[in-house]
């Protein structure tokens, strides 16, 4: 049996609403992902770039906003995002030591597309995350660069890998091996159709608290257990038109998916979640009274997100000879 027919069926009724045509974050439009995976050596880590749209961000800012669900956590630009509201370069995942070449490089980026920055115009807001692959990655050794960033933007389209590439590559997610994960739902407010999207960095959870659609999958004699120590980076995306504040309270909501799979944010878990908007600042903006169906979307797409990395990601084995399982297998197999 093919593993998405499989997944579909043991999540089969416990969504509400549709998902878009490549269940993915580019089913909002004009979004595109790229991965650049590193794994010889000790590397088992990479980068993923996000892009908003395909032009100057610089030039022409996405309205966005950011929850700190837990503030675990060493990311870059956070500070600016939360007073301006705006997303000004693509937003970059990687390792936590990885931040300063991700900044550096999206700096670079910018500064290439327009000469003036720090000049004659304002110096630029690089947004980078990162979650923690220490576990599987010899993290000492820095091994992402600013080419690997500049090539996982190169790299970013509508259709995009799964599971532990990119920065998933050295994840952890409840146990089992993490990374990427995505998915998207589609709504109706007044006759009005729109996307949100989101797309995970996963590298959390406690194995005992683990839910998948609801269900304890695991019984207490196969549980490897760790303390939730790691974090997640949730990214959410909609053509909805909606303003900075607006897309706060939609971030917030990327708790309640939290908490579905059995996530307590734990002290050592840097929980972020950005959302941004695609749509024009001429849209008019949705009444705050229609807002449900957004919020229900973003809890179903980000835990749908959180399953998908588990479900993609194969078995991988560490620089120093740890492995994580895969959560597929275990499904399959039990």
């Amino acid at each position: 049996m093919h593993s998405d027919l499989l997944f579909n069926q043991l999540c089969d009724g416990w969504w509400s609403l549709p998902c878009g045509t490549r269940n993915l974050i580019t089913d909002v439009s004009g979004v595109k992902v790229g991965h650049t995976t590193l794994t010889s050596g000790s590397a088992r880590t990479g980068v993923t770039a996000i892009l908003p749209h395909g032009g100057d961000l610089f030039g022409d800012k996405v309205e966005a906003a950011v929850a700190v669900l837990n503030g675990f956590g060493k990311s870059v630009g956070l500070v600016q995002l939360e007073e301006l509201g705006q997303i000004e370069t693509p937003i970059v995942l990687s390792n936590t030591f990885a931040m300063p070449v991700c900044s550096s490089a999206l700096i670079k980026r910018a500064v290439e597309d327009n000469p003036d920055i720090g000049r004659s115009l304002p110096t630029v807001n690089a947004l980078a995350l990162e979650c923690n692959d220490g576990l599987l990655n010899d993290i000492q050794s820095m091994h992402v660069t600013e080419r690997d960033v500049f090539a996982a933007i190169e790299a970013a389209d509508v259709e995009f890998t799964l599971g532990a590439v990119g920065a998933g590559t050295g994840m952890r997610t409840f146990g089992f091996a993490g990374g990427l994960g995505s998915a998207s739902r589609l709504i109706n407010i007044e006759d009005a159709e729109y996307t949100l999207g989101a797309l995970v960095l996963s590298n959390f959870g406690q194995q005992s608290e683990l839910r998948f659609c609801g269900r304890r999958m695991i019984g207490t004699d196969e549980i490897v257990e760790h303390e939730d120590k790691g974090s997640i980076i949730i990214v959410l995306a909609t053509d909805a038109p909606l303003d900075s504040r607006q897309l706060k309270r939609v971030a917030k909501r990327a708790s309640a998916a939290l908490g579905r799979t059995g996530s307590y944010l734990g002290h050592g878990s840097g929980d972020i979640a950005i959302a941004f908007s695609t749509a024009t600042p001429s849209d008019d903006r949705i009444a705050e009274r229609l807002l449900d169906k957004l919020f229900l979307a973003t809890v179903e797409a980000t835990e749908e997100a959180i399953y998908r990395a588990m479900w993609h990601s194969e078995s991988r084995v560490g620089y120093d000879g740890t492995q994580l399982p895969s959560f597929r297998k275990f499904l399959e197999e039990g």
